[in-house]
């Protein structure tokens, strides 16, 4: 049976959520053996508790924990390490001298990195120097490990053309959410959800920008998340004469019960890859609107043309009134529910992962 250790070099976030998923979808099959590596995840850690050994990598330049965490990791004798974050991916590099095949997937780019230098648009501003720095070094790790997995075929493309990474080295994979029962929207849209860090890139003060001309006066949002912006988001709800239909409700462990008792998720981000609240929206039969960055239009199987621009307020403003007049919003949120259990339950992920294992323990390099 395949040994796999997973290690996470943190205990919140998407790369965490989808790790415990994977983990613990790959150990109920029976077709491997798994252990994860790292601090014990804020979200779901019951799920890989049976497996989880507890070590920690507080920072990149914390060596010695490195050391201990690549020496925990050998003495259990994997046949693949599996590196869930960009910190893990520095940690377990050095491993691919030892003979264990290492994976890792390169869940996104740094924050600071615009949409349009990722697209590789002629003329876009690149990042600040730190963050090309921070990018020649994940380059410099996806040469070294074995295989890079993206979830988003935009990152393979990124990869290939601002890293140099070369193709046969990378691994297209969705990324995996809990898919229960589907519910679909039963009348008009009237209760938006957003969800995400309340930071610049994700775009909330546009999406209050857009409702002010477009929110029907029995219609709300509730923006589910916390950060940096929340006093800013607070005062512009208040400017654009909505605060009364908006609610905050801050950090959230229950976004999939929230999502279910919403009528369609909206997310006007500046830069994503594959954003798991999208593929969750998906599962429970929500429409979503959501701008045309990293792999979006592509989970919605719609062409980006179809998605609002990031930034662009009255693109984003039309969307939404389409959403608010969509006389059946439910057909739309059932075929998002089939897409999203062909393409996102942590069975089909698992299943695609250890294909991805077993190609690499029977391959010599």
């Amino acid at each position: 049976m395949t040994r796999i250790a997973y290690l996470l070099t943190q205990d919140s976030g998407g790369p965490v959520d989808v790790t415990v998923r994977l983990a613990a979808a790959l150990a109920k099959s029976g077709d491997a053996d798994v252990r994860v590596f790292g601090p014990r995840p804020r979200r779901g850690a019951e799920l890989v508790d049976p497996y989880l050994e507890e070590i920690l990598v507080p920072r990149k330049g914390d060596l010695r924990a490195a050391r201990q965490a690549r020496a925990a990791i050998r003495a259990w004798r994997p046949d693949v390490v599996h590196a869930q974050d960009r910190r893990a991916g520095l940690v377990c590099a050095p491993l691919a001298t030892t003979g264990t095949k290492i994976a890792h997937t390169y869940h996104g780019v740094p924050d600071d990195v615009g949409e349009q230098w990722f697209r590789n648009v002629r003329g876009a501003e690149p990042p600040p120097a730190y963050t090309r720095a921070v990018l020649a070094a994940d380059a410099a790790v996806a040469r070294v490990v074995h295989r890079t997995v993206v979830p988003a075929r935009e990152m393979g493309r990124f990869l290939r053309e601002r890293l140099y990474v070369p193709p046969h080295r990378m691994t297209h994979i969705d990324n995996c959410v809990d898919v229960g029962a589907a519910n679909p929207p039963e009348g008009p849209i009237r209760k938006l959800v957003f969800v995400g860090l309340l930071v610049e890139r994700k775009g909330l003060l546009t999406l209050l920008d857009a409702l002010e001309t477009t929110m029907p006066e029995d219609a709300t949002l509730t923006v589910v998340g916390d950060g940096p912006l929340r006093t800013q988001a607070e005062g512009r709800a208040v400017r654009r004469g909505i605060a009364n239909r908006v609610r905050f409700l801050g950090f959230r462990t229950d976004v999939p019960e929230l999502l279910l008792e919403h009528d369609a998720l909206v997310l006007p981000s500046t830069m994503e890859q594959q954003p798991l609240v999208v593929a969750e929206a998906m599962a429970a039969g929500k429409p979503v609107v959501a701008t045309d960055t990293g792999g979006v239009a592509d989970m919605l199987g719609i062409p980006g043309s179809d998605c609002p621009r990031p930034g662009d307020v009255a693109a984003l403003a039309a969307k939404l009134s389409g959403l608010f007049h969509d006389p059946d919003p439910a057909e739309t949120g059932e075929k998002l529910a089939i897409r999203a259990r062909e393409r996102f339950t942590a069975e089909v992920c698992a299943r695609r992962h250890l294909d991805l294992y077993r190609k690499l323990t029977a391959s010599g390099s």
